[in-house]
């Protein structure tokens, strides 16, 4: 890598890696989310990611590159962190809750990756891809806000309805072991 068009065509084949293992990868968390308006966003993710596929390619085309040749180690490590997320034994609405959680780590790791390819693309004065990054960068932050407002108006509210008994007896049992120690019990 010796040009700064060098380390963004690197980006966007880094990126192009990303979204394809996305697309194998969202159709098993929509099937695992419980909660429909979940399931819901992860479909249509899925299809915005087969267009943000689609993007990257179309630049690549422009710069006279291939899009492929390189592994996302990073998408990798968040896909994984996603799949046993689904294979623990959890309550419905606690899976979902963490199915945000990893849907957001992915969604935060392509915001920092799209802006960094606008920025250079910007800087290199290729306006086509600025546009068409800084297209898929908005996207990626809607969905972002799209998952907190979810997580903040439902889901995390459902996954700790459980939860509000249970610390109480936990606390009723401390204070009777407590007694039971002082008293000599």
């Amino acid at each position: 890598m010796r040009t700064l068009r060098d380390a963004l065509v690197d980006q966007l084949k880094d990126l192009y890696s990303a979204e394809n293992m996305l697309v194998k990868a969202l159709p098993k968390m929509a099937k695992a989310a419980s909660n429909p308006d979940l399931r819901g966003g992860f479909e249509k993710h899925l299809e915005q990611t087969k267009t943000h596929v689609d993007r990257i390619g179309e630049i690549c085309e422009q710069l006279g590159v291939t899009p492929k040749g390189k592994k996302c180690a990073a998408m990798e490590g968040l896909i994984e962190e996603g799949k046993e997320i689904m294979e623990e034994d959890a309550e419905p609405s606690v899976l979902d809750a963490s199915l945000i959680a990893a849907a957001q780590k992915v969604e935060h790791y392509e915001i920092a990756s799209y802006g960094t390819a606008r920025t250079w693309a910007s800087q290199l004065g290729l306006e086509d891809a600025v546009e068409l990054l800084q297209e898929t960068l908005e996207e990626e932050k809607q969905t972002d806000e799209k998952l907190t407002e979810l997580a903040e108006s439902a889901v995390n509210e459902e996954a700790s309805a459980g939860e509000e008994g249970e610390g109480e007896e936990e606390d009723e049992e401390e204070e009777e072991g407590a007694v039971s120690k002082n008293s000599g019990r």
